[in-house]
């Protein structure tokens, strides 16, 4: 049985959701003490790492999952086998469609992650019995809509030097999503191939635009993936 214990704002709360940094950003932010009780007899935590596959596209949908750490890549493959990096998921995103009976997409770590695995069957009958999960489900689907469609226009109408900081600048701002502070670190999730096939530019410009980045002391970047962003503002000045 789930030991519950009293949190901050005296309520019963199970432990593992007291500590869960994209419990109150995600869709358990929702959820009253009870139905968070409810819910956490199902679930189960696992760590992946970088590169294992979560969902091949056309797989029936069994579970979902919250993302808590880290980063996921999401992408189309054709019949031919040529692929496209189509999204990104982060913490604290739902990973999988409510509803659906497979996959449309196919899921891998982009970086080591840790997520809340989640019956398909245990959500989806909370979310009919919860008006504000439901509610809370559809505006982070919403969310997601919008992100895709400005992404549209990063790849449609910006330069290279612009898609290249926006991705950065993405990168940045959802890597952490409790980190406030005006800069950044992280390990760049994708290699410079899937980050050419994101932004539909070369290895060679990906790879130039970042050199200039650096140059111009926007990033610093150490081992070819380690970045430090010391100004965010500056960077998103660069998104154009």
């Amino acid at each position: 049985m789930q030991t519950v214990r009293k949190d901050i704002h005296n309520s019963e709360v199970p432990v593992l959701c007291q500590s869960c940094e994209a419990r109150h950003q995600g869709i358990c932010g929702a959820l009253n003490p009870e139905q968070l009780l409810t819910l956490s007899k199902a679930t189960r935590r696992v760590r992946k790492d970088a590169g294992e596959e979560l969902m091949a596209d056309a797989m029936p949908i069994s579970s979902y999952s919250n993302v808590l750490r880290g980063v996921i890549k999401l992408t189309k493959v054709l019949e031919d086998g040529r692929q496209q990096v189509v999204g990104l998921q982060f913490a604290p995103d739902l990973l999988g469609r409510p509803f659906a009976s497979e996959s449309r997409v196919s899921v891998e770590a982009a970086s080591q992650v840790d997520l809340c695995v989640i019956p398909k069957q245990a959500l989806e009958a909370l979310m009919l019995d919860s008006a504000p999960l439901e509610h809370r489900v559809m505006m982070q689907a919403l969310r997601e809509l919008d992100e895709a469609r400005d992404w549209m226009v990063t790849l449609g109408r910006k330069t290279a030097a612009e898609k290249v900081a926006s991705f950065l600048f993405m990168i940045a701002s959802h890597i952490d999503p409790t980190d406030e502070e005006a800069r950044a670190k992280f390990d760049l999730p994708l290699s410079r191939s899937d980050i050419a096939d994101f932004l539909g530019l070369t290895i060679e410009t990906v790879s130039r635009q970042i050199s200039k980045l650096k140059a111009d002391g926007v990033i610093e970047i150490v081992n070819y993936r380690h970045v430090t962003v010391p100004d965010l503002a500056r960077l998103r000045v660069r998104c154009g």
